[in-house]
């Protein structure tokens, strides 16, 4: 069995992050615009850290249940944690950083005291689906 989820999207964070893609747009245009002379890789700066990382991040932030793995994907990080390592889940709004782009978080306790912070659409059918890996794995 494998099952991929998406990352839930807080309106909020997806707000902030358009209009900061929408000044980072507006900011490589007037520069292209005006008669200053800048280096190439400014815009590319512009384009690439303004807009490219931010909408590859909002596309590629996904969570793979396999048989026994949980693999957690956010832009080119990446975590691999076995189901048998898992040894809790619960509800959290934390605002530390982590593979999730909504405040409406599950922490996930895994190996030795190593925490994951996710945020999966279908919180429950994720939920439901690790403890049937966890159920099996044991």
């Amino acid at each position: 069995m494998t099952t991929t989820y998406k990352s839930e999207i807080d309106t909020w964070m997806l707000v902030v992050v358009v209009a900061s893609m929408a000044v980072c747009a507006v900011a490589a245009a007037a520069v292209l615009l005006s008669d200053a002379y800048m280096p190439w890789w400014t815009y590319g700066l512009l384009i690439g850290a303004g807009i490219a990382l931010p909408l590859w991040l909002f596309m590629s932030t996904i969570y793979t249940l396999d048989t026994n793995l949980l693999i957690v994907r956010s832009g080119f990080l990446s975590w691999r944690i076995p189901i048998r390592e898992i040894s809790s889940i619960t509800p959290t709004h934390s605002v530390w950083s982590s593979p999730a782009l909504s405040l409406d978080r599950l922490r996930i306790d895994h190996g030795k005291n190593r925490t994951l912070m996710i945020s999966p659409r279908n919180r429950e059918k994720f939920l439901q689906d690790v403890e049937m890996l966890r159920r099996g794995a044991a």
